[in-house]
Order: C-alpha cells, then structure tokens, then sequence
C-alpha cells in the first residue's frame, strides 16, 4: 500500500490553519483561514480526485478530532467526494492518548508506530492518505515512510505559525512527478522521495 501525505503550504512553507480562523489556534496563532480565498473550482477538482482514490487514512490526533468534528458530523451532502470517502473507508489514527474515538471505521494504531504503518503497508495494493497532520507527516518522513508527497502551495506568506518541515531535520531529495497552476494562483505538486540530496563540492 503507497502511503501518501496531501498538505496545504503558504509560500513561506507555513500548514497550519488553512482551513479557518478557529482551526489550529497553537502557538496564539491568529491567521487561520489564509488557503480560502485562493481555493477555486480547479484545485477543488484535484482534492475531490485525490480523496477518490484513497483506500484508507491515517491521521495524528489533532487533525482526526477536527475532521471528525465537521466531515465526520455533517449529513451527507449527496454530492462530495470526500465526505463519502471520509465516512466509507478505514481511518487510523497515530496517538498514544485516543482512546474511545467517536468516528465510525477509526482504529487507533497501538503500541510501535512505526510497525504498524510497516504493516498497512505492506498490504498488496492501495493508497493510505494523510491529510494535514504536520506532526505525523514530518514523524513519517524522519522514518523514510513517505513514499509520495502533495503540495498545494497557495501564493500568500503568512509571516508566522508552524511551518511543515522544521529548522533542522532529515535531508530529502524529491522527483517532481507532476505540476499544475490554478488560475488562482494555487500551485500543486506532486513529489516522490528518492533518498538523500546530492551536494556539489567546491572546485577551483
């Protein structure tokens, strides 16, 4: 099973509360809500195809509780590719204080995390989706789970809030394997890791 990871950026590489002011509040950050007002029919096409093809999900606890909390309590609309994959397929979530989750189809994965990912992975075919959860994307990436990444990079710097990759961390080299801009500005790519970068070495 190919683990992917779908995240929203700003220019400045900051994913957290794309989605609204109340949506991550962490740290006093106050600019939650920054992908909406660039987020247009075409980008919400790839979503809507990204979400179809998943057979499962993996979710750490913060982003589990907001989902949850909308796609996971709302009536279904009838018409949206991710409520019926959201609400249909197996969800599973990376946390050591869940205990009841209220969200049908949810497992929470026990114990060695990175052995039961191993083992969801090791299924003979299908795709396991991250959305958001920045946490557990950069947990995944440190441990070389990650073996497709998305970004819809939205043209706006946010200027604070946590940003996807850190500081310091692992070097990744990435394949592009394939780009689109939105005509609101919305670049998304999709990127496979493929081991550490090369680095030139300085000559006279």
């Amino acid at each position: 099973m190919k683990l992917t990871t779908t995240t929203q950026v700003s220019v400045d590489g900051v994913a957290q509360g794309p989605g609204g002011p109340d949506e991550d509040e962490r740290g006093v950050f106050e600019r939650g809500g920054w992908a909406m007002g660039h987020f247009d029919s075409e980008a919400g096409t790839f979503v809507n195809e990204v979400y179809q093809r998943a057979d499962a999900f993996l979710f750490g606890r913060q982003t589990y509780e907001i989902f949850a909390g909308s796609w996971g309590s709302w009536a279904d609309p009838g018409d949206s590719p991710i409520w019926t994959a959201l609400n249909t397929k197996l969800k599973y979530v990376a946390s050591t204080t869940l205990s009841e989750p209220r969200w049908a189809k949810t497992t929470v994965l026990p114990g060695d995390l990175a052995a039961a990912i191993g083992e969801l992975k090791a299924k003979p075919a299908g795709e396991l989706q991250v959305h958001g959860s920045g946490r557990l994307v950069r947990w995944l990436f440190d441990n070389h789970l990650v073996d497709e990444i998305i970004l819809l990079t939205y043209p706006v710097v946010i200027g604070e809030g946590t940003r996807l990759f850190p500081d310091t961390g692992p070097d990744i080299a990435l394949d592009l394997v394939d780009s689109r801009v939105t005509r609101k500005g919305v670049t998304i790519q999709v990127y496979r890791p493929t081991g550490r970068p090369r680095y030139a070495t300085a000559t006279m």
